[in-house]
């Protein structure tokens, strides 16, 4: 539900502008209030997570995302839709850590644990790819509201199974909250965010967007000082600089940096060149979801005992950096699209997407205190967000950019505007295809030598 409502109101966008006489310059606070609230407060999220229990946590996320996306639903204004995304972000920044952080504490064994992890993150990563499907049949056939108001029996199906989740004690004191870290990693992270979102319409050297860019590193640099100095860090860095771990994180973050700018292009190929449908468009990606699931839960489940978590990371990202690589031979008049280039890329990457989300999940929560769950489950999501709008953000900038030059120097003609937006699509999912294999290479670089867990724990344990 979390990821579904990242990328659920992309198709539903022009149909809610229209509704509430949005205009062009407002109307993308639809999508930027919610990445806004959830990557800023993810980090305080798991620290309130650690505090208050995560079962309770994940209750209030549930009532909270339901009743904010309920208010959404009903929204007869802009502003009050913009204040309920934003209420969802904030809620979801709650349940996203919430969420993991359970399965951690839950699943002790390592088969078990596997399992869950693969399940875990084949309906996470699914849910990129489902939002746009869902996103397109409610508002073809329903609704652009149901888009939002699809949370509130989802809720509430989830809250009636929040009883048979084992109860957990409290981890932690809000008294001695690290209230300098919270304002300086949610500002910092909130200002990272924008400023990606910003830099497409506006240009990366837009001066705007480059003291967005550089007050968020300045922030979250300081935010680093800070936490070294503290004696209750939000965020303990030894959870970062851990080996593993790290290489877990940065896997993540290239990988959602890369798939998000792929979701959009294939969503935009498909409609303005292929001339699909919203709902054929979102379809058409619904090979993606259902590799991604078997990768995480089959592929995944079956290699984990047989190979380092390195390998399995590193061969993850080449094949999705392989399944884009197919897209880069896309042309406007490319024929026998769907079977030649969709189905496999959408194959590849799906598969490469989901094996490494569950290996990753499992590996960036080992040797870890129960207390520290939360903040590193958070940590977790935190990286996913900041790859998810740094990708979107840079390689729609270059695709533009691409295009832009091509109908300089070939004019305006229908037929060369096809030609320069597939051109800027490909070029684009070359940048793509190189920070995956990039990725591949300093996984590899950074495990050489590494040490593998030393201990297995109450809450986690990692198999290689």
């Amino acid at each position: 539900m979390v990821v579904l409502d990242a990328t659920i109101v992309n198709i539903a966008l022009p149909s809610a502008q229209k509704s509430l006489g949005m205009t062009d310059a407002d109307r993308h606070w639809v999508i930027t209030a919610y990445a806004l609230a959830f990557g800023g407060l993810l980090l305080p999220g798991g620290r309130v997570c650690s505090a208050i229990g995560h079962r309770r946590a994940f209750a209030i996320g549930l009532v909270g995302f339901g009743l904010t996306s309920g208010l959404g639903g009903a929204a007869g204004h802009a502003g009050t839709l913009f204040a309920a995304r934003a209420g969802q972000g904030l809620f979801a920044a709650l349940l996203a850590p919430a969420a993991l952080s359970l399965l951690i504490l839950t699943f002790t064994d390592g088969r078990e644990r596997g399992k869950a992890f693969g399940v875990f993150a084949g309906v996470g990563a699914g849910g990129a790819a489902l939002g746009v499907v869902a996103g397109g049949l409610l508002t073809e056939y329903a609704d652009w509201r149901w888009c939002l108001y699809v949370n509130i029996p989802m809720s509430a199906i989830a809250l009636i199974g929040v009883p048979l989740v084992p109860r957990d004690r409290p981890g932690g004191d809000l008294r001695n909250l690290d209230l300098p870290g919270v304002l300086l990693s949610a500002a910092g992270l909130a200002s990272l965010v924008y400023g990606f979102t910003q830099a497409e319409p506006h240009g990366w050297g837009d001066a705007k967007v480059l003291a967005l860019l550089v007050g968020g590193v300045l922030l979250l640099s300081l935010f680093v000082l800070a936490e070294r100095r503290t004696r209750n860090p939000l965020l303990p860095l030894r959870i970062l600089v851990h080996r593993v771990r790290g290489t877990a994180f940065v896997s993540v973050c290239l990988m959602f940096a890369a798939m998000f700018g792929f979701y959009l292009f294939v969503s935009y190929y498909t409609q303005t060149i292929l001339g699909y449908s919203p709902v054929k468009a979102g379809m058409t990606l619904l090979v993606n979801a259902v590799s991604t699931t078997v990768g995480a839960m089959l592929v995944a489940g079956r290699l984990r005992r047989r190979a380092a978590p390195s390998v399995l990371i590193a061969g993850s990202l080449l094949s999705s950096a392989a399944g884009l690589l197919i897209l880069t031979q896309l042309t406007a008049d490319s024929t026998h699209v769907f079977p030649v280039y969709l189905t496999p890329a959408m194959i590849l990457t799906g598969a490469g997407l989901g094996c490494l989300l569950a290996t990753a999940t499992n590996t960036a929560t080992i040797e870890l205190d129960p207390a520290e769950a939360g903040v590193a489950s958070a940590a977790y999501n935190m990286v996913q967000q900041v790859g998810a709008a740094f990708g979107t953000a840079l390689l729609n900038s270059i695709a533009a950019g691409v295009t832009t030059s091509y109908l300089k120097d070939h004019g305006n003609r229908p037929e060369a505007v096809s030609t320069g937006t597939v051109h800027g699509y490909t070029v684009a999912l070359r940048v793509a295809f190189g920070l995956l294999v990039g990725g591949a290479l300093l996984v590899g670089l950074l495990s050489r030598g590494g040490r593998r867990p030393s201990r297995p724990t109450a809450v986690a344990e990692v198999s290689g």
